[in-house]
């Protein structure tokens, strides 16, 4: 499949349409797994450029008249996935994986909340694998890592047929208690096995270009 948007290489940067804004941009950053949006920044030729450069993002701060990588006091860093240019070439977006808190009140978002809707799987994988390094005493998804695939198989068996049973025996709510359950373990299970959604995701829009 074609990308009907590539990402933007530093051989595109000065066709963009600096002029518009006396030669900023606007730069929305969206986190790369759940599209959750965390900030919105302006960027420069030379914050651009650097970002392509170092992978991480840069902008230019107005206040301060110069650039200034995100994280470079705090340590919450963006890491870039890619940049892509809008239509007009006159905006950008930022598809970045956020290391710690992206607003500097300490929230992931300088938006507030949380994802919601299929964004929210990538919160989940989050939490997965945080709990993976607990103490499988004390958390059930480290126990089940602790168990290995095999048994994560299991259970994820165990959800579907649960899962298909609802179906045809209970009401659109307890299929999605089911669902929510097969969810979870199918994300242990992605853990487990060093995969996540991007990569699910990836598969099917290969399947599914429309």
């Amino acid at each position: 499949m074609r990308d009907r948007n590539p990402p933007l290489t530093p051989s595109g940067v000065d066709a963009l349409a600096w002029g518009k804004m006396e030669g900023l941009l606007p730069a929305a950053v969206q986190d790369a797994l759940s599209g959750e949006l965390l900030m919105l920044g302006y960027m420069d030729r030379d914050a651009l450029a650097a970002t392509l450069e170092s992978g991480y993002a840069t902008f230019f701060s107005r206040s301060k008249g110069r650039l200034w990588r995100k994280g470079e006091t705090s340590g919450n860093r963006l890491r870039v996935a890619s940049v892509h240019e809008d239509c007009d070439g006159d905006a950008l977006l930022v598809r970045a994986y956020a290391e710690g808190p992206t607003c500097h009140t300490g929230a992931r978002s300088c938006f507030g909340g949380e994802p919601h809707g299929p964004g929210w799987l990538a919160l989940l994988s989050r939490i997965v694998a945080e709990r993976a390094q607990a103490d499988p005493a004390e958390s059930y998804t480290a126990r089940l890592i602790a168990e290995g695939p095999a048994r994560i198989a299991q259970k994820v068996g165990e959800e579907g047929v649960e899962l298909a049973l609802a179906a045809v025996t209970r009401d659109s709510a307890g299929c999605a208690e089911e669902a929510a359950d097969l969810l979870y373990h199918l994300a242990v299970l992605m853990e487990a096995k060093g995969f996540g959604w991007d990569e699910v995701v990836a598969v099917l829009r290969r399947r599914h270009p429309g």
